[in-house]
């Protein structure tokens, strides 16, 4: 069978067709529903196959570190880009995506937090994990701010991504969540109790790089710019992220 394979594949070499290539694009959880929907747009187009590996932006990041053949990484977060950048492990950050954060509850509550402070009379608040995971760094940025964190601090449950922060809501382990818009969006168990206003959280940022330790540096490139065309920009904005560039 080996031999016959390789008889094929010479056979296609010769004819000038080569097998459809290949791509792992690591992409921050929050992310999940619209790089799968811009993966299949771009094998439909290219015939490249894009296979997502969806994560914590942090768990990506340890995952680039130690070698894992990923040859796109798309963060949710700049500071887990630069830090990879520093290290030599992805190629050219450009940012990409924002986002906002807002404040989830269960979609039969009847709590409705209308300001920060309304979260005191809640008991357990799902969040990223704040020591790694951007969302629930971008979380802790906001309440330090507002002088809330060490006041609410015992409420909080850390979660090991955005979209766990989100599972704690819908499955009843949590009162509320602090969430990307985009995630409240591809729920139907929570709802929209507030959402914190600009400026008051910092900005938070997508940059897409390509790993370095790709072999496929043309095809990774080329996906990237794909991300930011017309056909991708339409996908994310339907999602409810922004892009930079507007």
């Amino acid at each position: 069978m080996k031999f016959v394979s390789r008889i094929a594949f010479s056979l296609l070499a010769m004819a000038g067709i080569c097998p459809a290539a290949e791509i792992r694009v690591a992409a921050a959880a929050s992310l999940a529903e619209a790089v799968t929907e811009i993966a299949a747009a771009y094998k439909e187009e290219t015939g490249t196959k894009t296979t997502p590996v969806f994560a914590g932006s942090n768990v990506l990041a340890r995952q680039i570190v130690e070698g894992a053949p990923l040859d796109v990484f798309l963060s949710a977060d700049a500071a887990t880009m630069e830090k990879l950048a520093r290290e030599n492990l992805v190629k050219k950050p450009v940012p990409l995506l924002t986002n906002a954060l807002v404040v989830v509850v269960p979609a039969d509550s009847q709590a409705m937090p209308a300001a920060a402070a309304d979260l005191a009379h809640l008991k357990r608040i799902a969040i990223g994990d704040p020591a790694a995971v951007p969302a629930g760094v971008y979380a802790k940025a906001w309440l330090t701010k507002l002088g809330l964190w060490e006041k609410l601090e015992t409420r909080f449950v850390g979660s090991e991504n955005v979209r766990a922060a989100l599972a704690a809501v819908e499955s009843g382990d949590a009162d509320t969540a602090i969430v990307y818009r985009t995630d409240a969006a591809v729920s139907k168990k929570v709802k929209v109790a507030w959402s914190v206003p600009e400026g008051e959280a910092p900005p938070i940022l997508y940059p897409v790089a390509v790993c370095s330790a790709t072999k496929q540096t043309e095809e990774a490139e080329r996906f990237i710019a794909f991300l930011r065309s017309a056909k991708a920009s339409e996908i994310f904005k339907a999602r409810g992220f922004g892009l930079k560039s507007e």
